[in-house]
């Protein structure tokens, strides 16, 4: 279980388009002296989608260094391309990552079938520990239950699931065909305490690159029995949560570090600034929760 809890997909600060690396290691400082459990580089909220290969390898040794062994690293190391998957993972592994995080196929949408076996080459090439991450808004690819029990059954790496498709019932049954030893973590920070009461070990989270530390607190509160505390800070995070969706996912939580002062607004394209009413609207949120 060494992925569990509040782990945060972290930002990738930009400065003249390339990776501002004291601001880099400043957040990811923050993150773990405000208690965060883990560290997600080069995920979707990274901008992993517009990184060079090098800036996707820079990126995992500047957080694996950072980090010191003090928190798990679960590095993004996805692709639709099985042996590109197999190079950046390969990297991760030499770079020092506790395990990597890998986007199921997009574009080519595979059979379930193809899925097992795109798994299954990248253990058997760079045997660690993997999270399968199913977003199917993403990559028109759901991954059934079904298919995740299989990936248990015969590709030990696989641990477990970052699920993002929004389905608790889906969720749930991954959990009933899979069993407690396989870690299922929410992908919507606005599933986090339902996720956790089904036997879900925790999240990797947009909203913990503002407030790890309540974050980390909800699940730290649900695996000590608190249910009233899990519950208020469930609500009270409910608001940024929704927030950090009024567009595109980096586009609000990097605005929100940059209005608070902790970063440059730097976006690569094709992600372009908010547009004018929801930053008004994020400004409101940011404000009515005490961080501007």
């Amino acid at each position: 279980m060494q992925f569990q809890g509040a782990l945060t997909a972290l930002v990738t600060p930009f400065h003249n388009n390339e990776i501002d690396e004291e601001r880099f290691r400043a957040h990811i400082e923050d993150q773990i002296v405000r208690g965060i459990h883990g560290l997600v580089p080069c995920g979707t909220t990274g901008e992993s989608a517009t990184m060079t290969h090098e800036e996707h390898k820079q990126a995992i040794k500047i957080c694996v260094d950072q980090a010191k062994g003090r928190v798990p690293v679960l590095a993004g190391a996805g692709s639709n391309n099985t042996r590109e998957a197999i190079e950046l993972t390969t990297f991760a592994k030499q770079a020092g990552a506790d395990g990597t995080l890998h986007i199921t196929p997009y574009y080519n949408k595979p059979t379930q079938a193809g899925v097992v076996a795109h798994f299954q080459a990248i253990a058997r090439e760079v045997p660690m520990p993997m999270i399968v991450y199913n977003v199917p808004g993403r990559t028109g690819l759901n991954v059934l239950p079904e298919t995740l029990a299989k990936l248990h059954a015969t590709v030990p790496e696989v641990v477990g699931v970052k699920e993002a498709s929004g389905n608790i019932n889906q969720m749930s049954q991954v959990i009933e065909h899979c069993g407690p030893d396989f870690t299922v973590l929410a992908g919507d920070d606005f599933v986090v305490l339902p996720l956790l009461s089904l036997g879900g070990k925790g999240v990797i989270s947009v909203l913990s690159n503002l407030l790890p530390d309540k974050m980390a607190s909800l699940c730290e509160a649900y695996a000590h029995a608190d249910l009233e505390k899990a519950k208020g800070l469930h609500y009270e995070l409910a608001p940024l949560c929704r927030a950090m969706f009024l567009e595109t996912n980096p586009i609000p939580v990097k605005t929100s570090l940059a209005l608070m002062g902790r970063l440059e607004l730097s976006l690569r394209l094709p992600l372009v600034p908010m547009q004018p009413e929801n930053e008004a609207k994020l400004r409101e949120d940011l404000s009515r929760a005490g961080l501007l």
